[in-house]
């Protein structure tokens, strides 16, 4: 019995330590200090992706009123300047035969009326059209049939047979005259308008191909403070002075105080540009021109000094030159 239990008891040791070699499990084994440290961070990589262009900002509104009243001093040339009008556009506005002659408190139109247009008639909806009374529906159309005539006569063959000839001629279909159908004439499609001289002034209202108007050092810059509408370029008498961008010449004198001998091209609807002092003008009001070409030769009339004074207007209003021409100070 002891023996017994003995076998049975070495048996059961073999198989435990059998069981525990089979095992393939380790225990973790961990370094000093390692459960501390933090994983290598990625280095950052440059990349040449451009980034987005900046957003637009909203377009600056027109300020200029429908209607403007003539004050002492006024000119309908310095009227149509200071707006960034033609002022041959103003005086056929307002049927000014001599653009010499305003009156103080005359009012004067900058800019056409617009059309009243009358409102589009709106379509009767379904249920519109079922609440109207019946007295306003349209009578419903009852079909007529034709039913052969019938007439009562008495009994003889003479009688029988005008009931068939009244029958057959009730019967027989009326002869419709033939109606004539022409064709209709094909609608020929409108001419296209022949594209107008000044077409360079109906360009976007933002985008102009601005260049200088002349060579030389800027000897006055612009500023709002004091009362500088432009930059003075010096210069050579005779010196050449060309359009800074393309567009129609609105005016072409010695008209406005202070200017001299002047030109003002109107590049679009937004935009003026004034060439003043000039010693010869080299176009007439009206004419096109393209940007690069000259238009006057550089002088100092009404001034003291040699010089271009030029102007860029947007609305009317004087802006600063220098953003949009590359300019050399002195």
């Amino acid at each position: 019995m002891i023996s017994n239990f003995r076998l049975f008891a070495l048996a059961f040791a073999a198989l435990a330590l059998a069981g525990c070699s089979s095992s393939g499990g380790h225990a973790p084994v961990l370094e000093r200090g390692a459960a501390g440290k933090k994983p290598a961070e990625q280095p950052v990589v440059a990349t040449t992706k451009k980034m987005a262009p900046p957003e637009k900002s909203a377009p600056e509104k027109d300020w200029r009123p429908q209607t403007y009243v003539v004050q002492k001093g006024d000119t309908l040339y310095g009227i149509a300047f200071n707006h960034g009008l033609d002022y041959h556009e103003i005086a056929d506005l307002n049927g000014i035969q001599n653009p010499d002659v305003i009156k103080v408190g005359q009012e004067i139109r900058l800019f056409q009326a617009e059309a009243a247009t009358a409102p589009k008639p709106v379509p009767e909806t379904r249920l519109a059209q079922e609440a109207k009374p019946e007295s306003e529906a349209k009578p419903q159309e009852i079909p007529v049939k034709n039913y052969p005539k019938v007439a009562s006569l008495p009994y003889s063959e003479q009688a029988v047979a005008e009931i068939e000839k009244m029958q057959e001629a009730a019967s027989k279909p009326v002869p419709v005259a033939p109606t004539k159908i022409e064709p209709k004439p094909e609608a020929k499609p409108a001419p296209k308008p022949i594209a107008a001289a000044n077409d360079a002034i109906e360009a976007p209202d933002d985008i102009v191909d601005w260049d200088m108007p002349t060579s030389g050092k800027v000897v006055g810059e612009f500023s709002e403070n004091a009362n500088q509408k432009g930059i003075d370029v010096a210069g050579k008498r005779g010196q050449a002075v060309v359009a800074s961008a393309a567009g129609k010449v609105v005016y072409s004198g010695s008209g406005l105080r202070g200017y001299g001998k002047l030109v003002i091209i109107k590049h679009n609807q937004t935009y003026l540009s004034a060439y003043a002092h000039n010693d010869q003008i080299l176009v007439k009001e009206g004419q096109v021109v393209s940007r690069g070409q000259k238009i006057a030769e550089m002088g100092n009339s009404d001034t003291d000094q040699v010089k271009l004074h030029f102007e860029i207007r947007k609305f009317g209003k004087p802006v600063d030159p220098a953003k949009y021409l590359p300019l050399i100070k002195s």
